[in-house]
């Protein structure tokens, strides 16, 4: 029997350039091809983690549109992909919300994150099939150390090709690249 996973992109705690922690703002781009990924790889709920009233409202605005505004009939696919979607407050609200005795939080990141244990990607795959995951994904430049504590582990970052070893994808790039390889079927 398949375990749970749950995907949690989160805005807040986040860090900006200068390392401080902020909330970043939540995009319409973000809200739909994560969906979207997340259904192609079998995710059971794709949280959208953010502590404003104001941002979790205008998620639900775009939600109501594509399950029961005019966006249903024009596009049933995005309606079957946003039907996972989940606005919560917190990444402790996503990892009640899932609602399993046996949860691991797994965080990811494009840089190395010493104070949490980190997994190869095969480690990571074996880990999604083993036990209730809850993959945490961070916006602006990465997860603060206060939303990694909450995480047992970090999957290794994803390195490119080359020596440069240029690091800076979007979230929704990252978001496919991890699910395919933690769920793909290669």
């Amino acid at each position: 029997m398949a375990k749970k996973l749950g995907l949690a992109l989160v805005h807040y705690p986040v860090l900006d350039r200068a390392k401080s922690t902020v909330a970043t703002n939540v995009t319409n781009f973000d809200i739909h091809d994560i969906a979207r990924a997340s259904r192609t790889y079998g995710v059971d709920t794709y949280y959208i983690v953010h502590p404003s009233d104001e941002q979790l409202m205008f998620v639900s605005r775009v939600l109501d549109h594509w399950r029961v505004g005019p966006g249903q009939k024009f596009n049933p696919m995005r309606k079957t992909a946003l039907g996972m979607v989940e606005p919560v407050t917190s990444i402790e609200a996503a990892m009640r919300h899932m609602d399993s005795d046996d949860l691991q939080v797994i965080a990811t990141s494009a840089k190395e994150t010493p104070e949490t244990p980190q997994l190869s990607w095969r480690q990571a795959r074996q880990a999604v099939e083993d036990r209730d995951t809850l993959l945490v994904f961070g916006t602006g430049f990465g997860l603060s150390q206060e939303a990694l504590d909450l995480c047992q582990s970090c999957i290794e970052p994803i390195r490119g090709f080359g020596e440069e070893d240029y690091r800076h994808l979007s979230v929704r790039s990252a978001v496919s690249i991890v699910l395919d390889r933690v769920r793909g079927s290669w």
